[in-house]
């Protein structure tokens, strides 16, 4: 299997929400945006399945190194192989210092689940979510941009925005693999505790926080797409794609009455193309 096959079948599977996604970016940089959406799932998977905490410490390690042999142009896993391949003319975005300095964020920012599976309040899950899906949605930006070295100020909030609205969807199988991505106090606030949501147990109490907790995410990403510049809108479809599956996502969430706990919510094969059609 070569580099862009694994990158393939890691980031973007036929039929997956980011297959579709990634389909409405230019054909020229599809190989480096594959590659860019199989680094996050590469670093996903090094926190989810790794139970000791030592291993994955290591695991982190390593890969602040891969990064370290990217920058000097020895690099030794397929995916980085994938990234300093396609790089191309996108290369003043992605390898540039500013480029290099959002995939070691990335990296560090998924190194913060290996140090805690709990956030205390808002403030503490946002700085998460700002440097994991702010920067990484800040480095697929660049790469399409009109105006690269000006991406962090939408980019960053629009990447946050769907990080928050994975981890929502997402919460049962998040609290299988010991993560809960809802900050304490509001759990609290709700009489919800980490052990319901473990133990997969629905009620009133359970709904109303999901209820919570999609309004907020869905208003964030309201916020973050009021500050998407219009002269990016046409560059920025594989973004706005991800925001319109969240979107449709939690349509079918609340449809569903929030019973997230026991199985993972999900959009048709078909549904997910008609809808990322619709954002050009």
């Amino acid at each position: 299997m070569n580099f862009d096959d694994h990158c393939q079948r890691k980031a973007a599977p036929e039929g997956s929400g980011t297959y579709y996604a990634l389909r409405r970016a230019p054909a020229a940089v599809q190989p480096l945006l594959t590659a860019l959406f199989a680094l996050r799932r590469e670093l996903e998977e090094t926190v989810k399945e790794t139970s000791d905490p030592t291993i994955g410490r290591t695991k982190h390690a390593w890969w602040q190194s891969e990064l370290g042999r990217l920058d000097e142009g020895t690099p030794t896993h397929p995916v980085t192989k994938a990234l300093q391949a396609h790089a191309g003319d996108a290369r003043h975005a992605v390898l540039d210092e500013a480029g290099r300095g959002l995939l070691a964020t990335v990296v560090d920012g998924f190194g913060m689940d290996l140090d805690q599976a709990r956030y205390l309040d808002w403030p503490g899950l946002r700085r998460y979510l700002d440097q994991t899906g702010g920067a990484f949605a800040t480095a697929i930006a660049r790469v399409t941009a009109r105006e690269p070295q000006q991406t962090a100020a939408w980019a960053a909030p629009l990447g946050a925005a769907l990080q928050l609205a994975e981890r929502v969807q997402n919460i049962g199988d998040d609290a299988r693999h010991g993560r809960i991505y809802i900050p304490i106090d509001e759990l609290q606030r709700f009489n919800v505790t980490a052990a319901d949501i473990i133990n997969r147990k629905y009620g009133d109490a359970f709904a109303e926080l999901m209820r919570f907790q999609t309004t907020r995410a869905r208003q964030t990403l309201d916020t973050a797409f009021a500050a998407l510049p219009p002269a990016e809108r046409a560059t920025q479809r594989v973004l706005r794609a991800e925001a319109a599956l969240a979107y449709a996502l939690f349509d079918e969430i609340e449809r569903e009455d929030f019973k997230v706990l026991h199985q993972r919510i999900s959009l048709t094969p078909i549904r997910k193309l008609w809808i990322t059609w619709r954002t050009r």
